[in-house]
């Protein structure tokens, strides 16, 4: 049933009339809040000329099975055109599991690149330029030894680590809300991303030690203001650890950027970024007292939501993907990532990751999209809900410190995992019923033969040759460097030493993922999941 003019509402909550004109911009300053691109408050882009000037940057994930595998879609992808890499690793890696343990049967490279040592990288990234092309490492609860490792192998190549540049996800407080994949208590998990900042502040100014995911918030049900609203409240603790190690605020704040979702309507999407940029701007100054301009810029991957696309009639997804791109464009976003149209089935197939990656460099070549900023800004409705989305981001911010007691305390008591949980629920009632239209799914719907779509293979001799691996490296190392390492890892952890040399050294020396995730836990814990009522 088509909508009347009088029941428009976003997944915000924000009502939409028919009609803006002149009267929506009443009370927005021009200056103030809209700007010129490249200043304060940022609104319509960070830099002056935006992709006029500089592209995008295009990354797409990629990573599964063995080093070897994932080293020939690195280079698959960067031979077509992409700039830039987004490193997958699998679930054992993710929950600091080594390929042998008990717990990660079955799961081994099965939807990432399984990594148990120095080794294992060295192979994903042989023959990859490391010092022209930036590398993203999607890692959360282990990110600070999985960063010591890339920092070691750049080290071997000659590289110091003033001269290192790439990011690491490292966004662990959003693993509680949204993924699920932690390992210690929310205090230890916090210190551990404190710890990265310091070090990276100090030795690797060129790295970016954490990258705030709004996204995983959001496609664990959020809507677009809770997006924002949680992963600024998240980042806003990840500023207060530095603070409390005693660094200053323009000495780490610009080496921390976001990842953000797209999918759903497209000017509720621009709006929303237009909107955190400005706010951003605005906290860093007002209330952190930055100065340095990069430190007010909000740096973001966009480019896509795995959760906006479809099982039903999946070719669908590849237009859903080329507006995914749009938005991410029109949005002034710094690096695009752009969802794969079989991503709700699989693994994307190489097929697939060149289309993605097609889609990006046709915006950027053909469709005008790098020939002016912020095309929509100026726009009536866009300026209008701009504002409207800043004002209820900010508000959110201020329930979560009022009401929840702060980000930390919310996430320790589970009270903003409720609060997504309650609004997936909704959302998931409103496709249901249809109030949410979602076109194959409860529109438009057709009986049909299944889908053709290239389903990635789990291969069990995949994890027998990572095993295989692991025991030559096993065998090959000295063990009693090992030992003397992983003690100092234990070491700094009890006396609340930064633990990034200790880790540093333990990776040189060959110690797996699995045996230095265990000496943190044997000192922090684990964490143990709030009951949710």
């Amino acid at each position: 049933m088509a909508a009347t003019v009088n029941d428009v509402i976003l997944e915000s909550g924000i009502p939409i009339n028919p009609v803006y004109g002149p009267e929506a911009l009443a009370g927005i300053d021009p200056t103030g809040d809209i700007g010129q691109p490249g200043e304060f408050p940022f609104t319509r882009g960070i830099h002056p000329l935006m992709y006029r000037a500089r592209p995008w940057t295009m990354r797409q994930y990629a990573g599964f099975g063995t080093p070897g595998e994932t080293n020939s879609r690195f280079k698959f992808l960067l031979d077509h055109g992409q700039n830039a890499l987004n490193v997958a690793f699998d679930l054992p890696t993710q929950m600091g599991l080594d390929s042998d343990d008990p717990l990660a049967e079955g799961e081994v490279g099965r939807v990432g690149m399984a990594v148990d040592s120095l080794a294992d990288l060295e192979v994903a990234f042989d023959s990859i330029p490391i010092d022209k092309i930036s590398v993203s490492l999607t890692i959360n609860a282990v990110a600070a030894p999985v960063m010591a490792m890339y920092f070691a192998m750049a080290e071997k190549r000659g590289l110091t680590l003033a001269q290192v540049r790439g990011t690491a996800q490292n966004d662990i407080l959003k693993e509680y809300i949204g993924r699920g994949a932690w390992i210690f208590p929310v205090e230890h998990g916090l210190r551990l991303i404190g710890d990265t900042i310091e070090y990276c502040a100090r030795y690797a100014p060129k790295y970016y030690p954490v990258s705030v995911c709004g996204y995983h918030i959001r496609e664990s049900g959020a809507n677009p203001v809770q997006e924002i609203a949680y992963a600024f409240c998240i980042a806003r603790a990840y500023l207060a650890e530095g603070l409390r190690r005693g660094l200053g605020v323009d000495e780490f704040a610009e080496r921390l950027s976001f990842n953000f979702d797209i999918f759903g309507n497209l000017f509720e999407q621009v709006a929303k970024f237009r909107a955190a940029r400005r706010l951003w701007a605005r906290l860093l100054r007002d209330e952190f007292g930055a100065q340095k301009p990069g430190s007010l810029q909000m740096k973001m991957i966009a480019g896509g939501g795995g959760g906006g696309l479809t099982i039903e009639q999946p070719e669908n997804n590849i237009v859903r993907g080329a507006y995914y791109a749009l938005i991410s464009a029109l949005s002034g976003a710094q690096t695009m990532a752009l969802c794969s149209y079989d991503e709700a089935y699989t693994i994307p197939s190489e097929k697939a990751a060149l289309l993605s990656l097609r889609t990006m460099q046709l915006l950027m070549d053909e469709m005008g999209l790098c020939d002016t900023v912020d095309p929509l800004g100026g726009s009536y409705y866009v300026e209008w809900l701009t504002s409207e989305m800043e004002r209820r981001i900010l508000a959110e911010m201020k329930r979560v410190d009022g009401e929840m007691g702060g980000i930390v305390a919310a996430v320790r008591s589970g009270a903003v995992q409720r609060e997504v949980a309650h609004q997936a629920w909704q959302v998931e009632q409103g496709l249901q019923s249809g109030a949410i239209p979602k076109i194959g799914v409860n529109r438009y719907r057709q009986e049909e033969e299944p889908p053709v779509v290239a389903l990635h293979e789990y291969r069990p001799e995949q994890a027998e040759e990572a095993i295989r691996r692991l025991q030559a490296v096993r065998s090959g190392r000295d063990t009693a460097a090992v030992t003397a390492a992983l003690a100092q890892v234990r070491e700094a952890a009890v006396n609340g030493q930064n633990i990034m040399p200790a880790t540093l050294q333990a990776v040189r020396a060959y110690a797996t993922l699995g045996e230095i995730t265990h000496s943190l836990k044997s000192v922090f814990g684990v964490f143990r999941e709030p009951v949710r009522l």
